[in-house]
């Protein structure tokens, strides 16, 4: 055979290998699955934050690989994010975990640019995060009855912090300050970080907090637990007892974080991540992470967090009236 031939065999050979390296590059591109959009209508580091990132690999994993990725979109006590939310397409793809801002905010706001319920599909509420309330070490007292008698010995002398109007934290402190009797001012900050300094520095007075949040602080005694908000002591804070143990059975609050996503995904779209968060937040290492913070797995169906939505809605109304808050 002539060397020329030969030659000629060779290349359409090389072509032919290069060409089938190339199709199979591409197919394998095109068989790679979208990453799964996470929005966080919350600041980097709070503790939802927290939760989700360090749930970030079991979900990939419940999700047969699928990269997930986590976007925070804070701002308008989490308007911003959902808004997101809400315009994305129905694919499966994008999803959000909010918290009680969501249900908190049609009370709270005029006008939303979005239907808190009609315009999201419900997947799981994921859990719970207990408060407690929070006082400067130098505030002269240790329990609920003698804040309550500080409080009443100084009608709107003292403050209470939160990390924004119209937040729950904000409504917290009003649900606080309402059971005891008391007058007190509300000073808002702009997130939990810049609020939780001034409590210790002594710039104002008092607040409530999600737990997470100030582990630290109350080790080490830079704040003082007056009760936690809701129902049950805590591991964490065994010798705390509840403020509604203390004689204030109408403070009884806590955080939820829930995963939801854009009104029109398909029934199959809805079971694969529900399944994927139940099968994530049931991880060993993040069921773990999930008791030292104290938090609460709950993990509900689509359908009773359809519910829980629309009665959390119903329940802040009532509070937000009350604390007498509107925004713009």
């Amino acid at each position: 055979m002539a060397p020329t031939t030969i030659a000629r065999r060779s290349l359409l050979a090389l072509s032919a290998a290069a060409l089938a390296t190339s199709l199979a590059t591409g197919q394998a591109h095109a068989q790679s699955p979208a990453p799964l959009r996470v929005i966080l209508p919350l600041s980097a580091g709070s503790g939802v934050d927290v939760i989700i990132r360090s749930a970030q690999a079991a979900l990939s994993k419940a999700l047969d690989g699928q990269p997930v990725t986590i976007e925070n979109l804070p701002g308008a006590g989490g308007i911003t994010g959902t808004q997101a939310l809400v315009k994305a397409a129905p694919d499966g793809n994008t999803i959000a975990v909010i918290s009680n801002n969501h249900a908190v905010n049609p009370s709270v706001f005029k006008k939303l640019p979005y239907d808190s319920i009609a315009d999201i599909t419900p997947i799981t509420v994921i859990g719970g995060s207990p408060f407690v309330f929070v006082v400067n070490p130098k505030v002269p007292a240790t329990n609920a009855k003698e804040l309550q008698a500080l409080l009443k010995s100084k009608p709107g002398a003292l403050n209470f912090a939160s990390s924004g109007n119209g937040t729950i934290i904000h409504l917290a402190g009003e649900m606080f300050v309402e059971e005891v009797g008391a007058n007190a001012r509300h000073i808002p900050y702009k997130g939990m970080g810049p609020m939780i300094t001034d409590i210790m520095s002594g710039q104002v007075e008092m607040g409530a907090s999600a737990v997470v949040a100030v582990q630290g602080q109350l080790k080490s005694g830079s704040l003082r637990p007056i009760g936690v908000m809701g129902k049950e002591r805590l591991s964490s804070l065994p010798n705390v007892p509840t403020i509604a143990e203390q004689g204030f059975p109408g403070v009884d609050i806590a955080g939820w974080f829930a995963a939801i996503g854009p009104k029109g995904m398909t029934a199959a779209q809805i079971k694969r991540l529900h399944d994927a968060f139940v099968a994530a937040f049931n991880d060993p290492e993040v069921k773990a992470g999930f008791a030292k913070r104290d938090d609460l797995l709950i993990l509900n169906t689509p359908e009773e967090t359809a519910q829980f939505l629309r009665s959390e809605r119903d329940r802040y109304a009532k509070l937000v009236k009350k604390a007498n808050v509107t925004l713009e």
